[in-house]
């Protein structure tokens, strides 16, 4: 697509954008990119703490330079907080309290389920939205609830920043048939794990970085931490990471299909009509002609 309409990728994965992290993060070699050009991969140091509001500035900074250059900034990837903090801006909520967080943590770690319980009592719309085994969002919003003394869900509409202007944006989604999904995501982390993934993550470790920074926790790197720690069999990482994939794969469809602007396409990127259908829907919303 980005070579049809002249555009860049902008990318909106929150692996991607870590150093170091590149097999698990299916990253695209830079062989593959076609001259096109890639924005925020690559980009941060994986011990170096990142949010939702940094990847918003960053990723803003870039679709205005994109823009300058008369060319069209294309924002790829599946983390759906950071393309909303992109588009519609991001809650300015109190700053973190290291102290109440780390009670939180331990509570949880007794505990299981939590801080999920207590947010339900002080927040039933947010516990709604967040999963159960999310801990980082579910720390987060009982932490903004405790010290605000008021539900986050009330304050995120009161705080909202500002949402991201001189863009129309096109939202196009891919929809492909869940069984083929599924099975072309357990081939996927089966070749991870058999194209070099383990020793990827010995490498990282051998570079100095602590087992417990946040790019170890994603899908495939946990387990494949868990193995190289002795914690696991082989067959059990890849199989742990084969079923959590699914399964996030299932609420990242839960968390889009709440988006009534997107445009779904029933298939994956690369079947035949998928671009003319995404260039059509481009094209319709922006103007474009269609021999441009």
């Amino acid at each position: 697509m980005a070579e049809v309409v002249g555009g860049e990728i902008v990318n909106c994965d929150s692996l991607q954008i870590y150093r170091h992290f590149n097999i698990g993060a299916a990253k695209l070699p830079e062989a593959e990119w076609r001259g096109i050009p890639h924005h925020l991969i690559d980009a941060i140091d994986p011990a170096e703490t990142f949010t939702a509001g940094d990847y918003a500035r960053m990723a803003r900074a870039r679709l205005g330079e994109i823009a300058a250059r008369q060319r069209v900034p294309i924002v790829a990837g599946g983390t759906g907080f950071y393309l909303r903090a992109l588009l519609e801006g991001l809650f300015a909520g109190p700053p973190r309290n290291d102290s109440l967080r780390a009670i939180l943590m331990r509570r949880e770690s007794r505990h299981a389920g939590f801080l999920h319980r207590v947010l339900r009592r002080l927040d039933p719309a947010a516990a709604a939205r967040i999963h159960l085994n999310d801990i980082n969002k579910l720390t987060r919003a009982v932490e903004v609830c405790l010290l605000e003394g008021r539900p986050i869900s009330r304050l995120f509409d009161e705080r909202r920043s500002e949402a991201l202007t001189g863009f129309t944006p096109v939202k196009i989604g891919l929809a492909p048939d869940r069984t083929t999904l599924n099975r072309r995501l357990d081939a996927r982390c089966q070749a991870m794990f058999d194209h070099g993934l383990v020793a990827e993550v010995q490498h990282i470790l051998a570079l100095g970085y602590r087992a417990d920074i946040k790019p170890f926790a994603a899908l495939g790197y946990r387990q494949a931490l868990q193995y190289v720690r002795g914690g696991i069999a082989l067959a059990d990482a890849v199989a742990a990471a084969q079923t959590a994939t699914r399964q996030y794969a299932k609420r990242q469809m839960t968390w889009f299909r709440r988006d009534p602007e997107i445009h779904w396409l029933a298939g994956f990127g690369g079947d035949a009509g998928i671009l003319p259908q995404a260039l059509a829907k481009f094209r319709s919303v922006s103007g474009e002609d269609k021999e441009g």
